[in-house]
């Protein structure tokens, strides 16, 4: 029994990597924006997987998240572009990021450690904007974040004289940017999974759990629950932070514009939609959230065509219409998520009776 459940591991790992490998070549048949939006989807894996330590293991619901996505895509602008006259390299850029983002975290959960649910919300979400508005601003008296005209000519991911950015020729196969930003990101993607789940089943994530569970309860038993809330909305802040600073090397651009209210929403409603507290659940939340609205805008045009030879409603009114839609069925049908957690299965199916 043992041997046979190692050899179906070793064959469903092998057959998802080679998936893994194929899956830029396939979407680059569509045209290389394919491959971006498996870049974009792979980087808001990143930003759920954050956000899912902070509301799905710890119970807190942060709607200002982005904001710490800001702080890793400007941290990379600056130390890696013309703006200062610097061009620092991954290695030191991305912990800096990091570094940079987790005190964000901090600072943001010192203030709201005896918040929760709807007033925790409002306060995190006002965070959000003051960081955005903050980046839109500081232009003056001293020129730091360029205001709303954004930063420019942003240094690619390099590891010497190799360049993300271009198409390189390798082993005889051609490899665009956004193919090779999407090995990388595969790359980063598996370190994050790893990550979080030696997380969510150690100490301390058991820790979060029962805070999600019942704050009092678990400072009963003798849990520090100011530290741990402070330690997840710090871990959750640094892999946003890393995100930001691959966005912000991929688009050479970054301006206040990226970061708006409705990105936060955006990374809450995968985590939602996947199901809270469960790895796979957030990053099919993650990646279906991220590729099925692009599904929609260039599939709704020429369906609109086939079917009544004219374009009867606008494609982007109708592809958020659908979008909204199919949210709304999905929260209505399967409240847990797409993918919840056994735990979570169970404890909706003891409430239906």
């Amino acid at each position: 029994m043992k041997n046979g459940h190692f050899f179906r591991s070793t064959v469903g790992i092998g057959l998802l990597a080679a998936a893994l490998v194929a899956l830029p070549f396939v979407a680059a048949l569509g045209g290389q924006a394919w491959v971006r939006i498996l870049d974009f989807a792979i980087l808001y894996v990143f930003l759920a997987l954050g956000l899912n330590i902070v509301v799905g293991l710890a119970g807190l619901l942060d709607l200002g998240y982005i904001a710490f996505y800001a702080v890793g895509a400007y941290t990379w602008a600056l130390l890696a572009s013309p703006h200062f006259g610097l061009h620092w390299p991954i290695w030191a850029i991305l912990p800096v990021g990091a570094g940079l983002a987790c005190f964000a975290g901090v600072l943001l959960g010192s203030p709201t450690l005896k918040l929760r649910g709807d007033y925790l919300a409002i306060v995190t979400l006002g965070f959000g904007e003051i960081v955005r508005i903050f980046m839109n601003n500081l232009n003056a008296p001293v020129n730091i974040t360029n205001g709303p005209q954004g930063i420019t000519l942003i240094d690619p991911v390099s590891f010497g004289a190799f360049k993300f950015s271009g198409t390189t020729q390798m082993l005889g196969i051609s490899l665009s940017g956004p193919q090779k930003y999407y090995f990388l990101l595969v790359a980063l993607a598996i370190l994050v999974i790893v990550i979080n789940v030696r997380l969510q089943h150690s100490r301390i994530g058991r820790a979060w759990q029962a805070i999600r569970e019942d704050e009092i309860a678990a400072k009963a038993v003798g849990i520090n629950t100011r530290n741990l809330k402070l330690l997840a909305f710090a871990m959750g802040a640094s892999f946003g932070g890393v995100a930001g600073g691959i966005f912000s090397a991929m688009q050479g651009f970054v301006s206040p514009e990226s970061f708006s209210l409705i990105e936060s929403i955006m990374i809450l409603a995968m985590v939602v939609l996947g199901g809270m507290g469960h790895i796979p659940g957030v990053i099919l939340g993650a990646v279906l959230l991220t590729v099925l609205p692009e599904v929609l805008r260039y599939g709704i045009g020429p369906l609109q065509m086939a079917l009544f030879g004219k374009m009867l409603v606008d494609p982007e009114s109708l592809r958020m219409l659908v979008f909204g839609l199919a949210l709304v069925l999905v929260m209505r049908f399967k409240p847990a998520g797409l993918w919840p957690s056994p735990e979570r299965k169970r404890e909706l199916a003891e409430v239906k009776p």
